[in-house]
């Protein structure tokens, strides 16, 4: 039996985590669950797999908890950034999922390293952030950190049993999302409701706006750059708009070694949970008797410049990816609350970027005031492009 600490349970990462849970109870049990405001499904989920700790966002949402729960459930409810981290260190759990969404998740990650929990981690800005920083605590701490983002899941597959020095090039897949073939001069007039329509995934507001912008695939080469140690030249985007294969992996010899599946976040969540194991899903098959074409193509960094800043964090390192990121998750929520345009994301990013004076190996304190300093830049440069 593994007991879990599910940190952003409610969010789709979260849900599905526990839909495998609920699928082999002898083998997972939920010890803490965390949230942020989804009170209602919060409530039901503590229902459903009765944790010993539940974390909400603020003391306003302990009172809504509470009110939802039956009286003397027996649940210990906290709140903000210090009760996830005690749901993320919790005593008796074996695996920390983190499953949170942006720059709020990267100190629970921290906490559950410190606490020695094994670390399932789809919270990509955790890495994006300070890679360096919790790789080097992972590794004192000899705690693994077990990969649930598809792509890093595929290439952490195809890496298991081969030298790693023997190691050419990793190939990250990405579908293009869903303005792939949408002409660059028509971008201005996308609207978040069409950003939000991905045509292969179904995921939360904020990834599938990185998704739309390319940003997500950048996030995930600079994931991909710490969390298999390698140089930012090893890792290649190719675009794939089916979806089939999650990411390649190509060794010296010229063999590519791909994984494939259907796009669903259950296969590389259950890989984590499970590893070295993998548990009888009974997701179906990709259709190889259906004419199933495979396409790939290299991405255009003129038209999705997102990526092209991100590919550029990634190069210079130090605290321009905290940057990056914090700016980003500034910017993609006011696209959200209709306040800038599509390609404000874009402009946005690069204002702070350019004005960022890079600390090199930087400390946690560096990284978190970089991240500081982001969001005040970016709502400046918002509040410019509104005047």
């Amino acid at each position: 039996m593994k007991n879990l600490s599910v940190l952003g349970s409610t969010g789709s990462i979260g849900c599905n985590v526990l839909s495998i849970v609920q699928k082999f109870p002898r083998q997972f049990t939920v010890k803490a669950l965390a949230a942020g405001s989804n009170i209602n499904l919060l409530a039901r989920q503590i229902e459903q797999f009765s944790p010993e700790l539940a974390v909400v966002i603020d003391q306003q949402r302990v009172r809504q908890l509470n009110d939802l729960l039956p009286a003397g459930h027996g649940v210990q409810i906290l709140h903000g950034q210090k009760g996830y981290q005690v749901a993320a260190a919790h005593e008796g759990v074996d695996m920390t999922v983190g499953a949170m969404v942006g720059a709020a998740g990267l100190q629970p990650a921290l906490a559950a390293i410190e606490a020695g929990k094994t670390l399932a981690l789809a919270n990509k800005e955790t890495l994006v952030m300070a890679g360096d920083y919790v790789m080097a605590r992972a590794a004192k701490k000899k705690v693994d950190i077990l990969p649930i983002d598809s792509e890093h899941s595929a290439i952490f597959q195809c890496l298991q049993g081969q030298r790693r020095q023997d190691l050419e090039r990793i190939l990250l897949t990405a579908s293009g999302g869903p303005f792939l073939n949408r002409p660059r001069g028509e971008f201005a007039g996308i609207t978040p409701d069409e950003a939000l329509q991905h045509p292969n995934w179904k995921m939360g507001p904020k990834i599938t706006i990185d998704s739309a912008t390319l940003m997500n695939k950048g996030l995930e080469v600079l994931e991909a750059k710490c969390l298999f140690g390698v140089s930012h030249e090893k890792i290649q985007v190719v675009i794939h708009p089916q979806s089939v294969v999650h990411s390649m992996v190509a060794y010296q010899d010229g063999s590519v070694m791909a994984q494939l599946g259907i796009p669903d976040m259950k296969t590389a969540i259950a890989y984590a949970l499970s590893y070295p194991r993998r548990l009888p899903l009974e997701q179906p098959l990709p259709r190889f008797d259906d004419d199933l074409a495979l396409t790939f193509k290299a991405p255009d960094f003129e038209k999705f410049s997102c990526l092209k800043l991100a590919m550029g964090a990634c190069e210079t390192g130090g605290t321009l990816p905290a940057v990056l990121n914090a700016a980003n998750e500034v910017a993609v929520h006011a696209f959200l609350d209709k306040g800038i345009g599509f390609l404000d994301i874009a402009r946005i990013i690069a204002a702070a970027m350019d004005s960022h004076a890079v600390v090199h190996r930087p400390d946690l304190a560096d990284i978190l005031e970089a991240d500081q300093w982001a969001r005040r830049r970016a709502q400046e440069e918002i509040k410019r492009l509104q005047s």
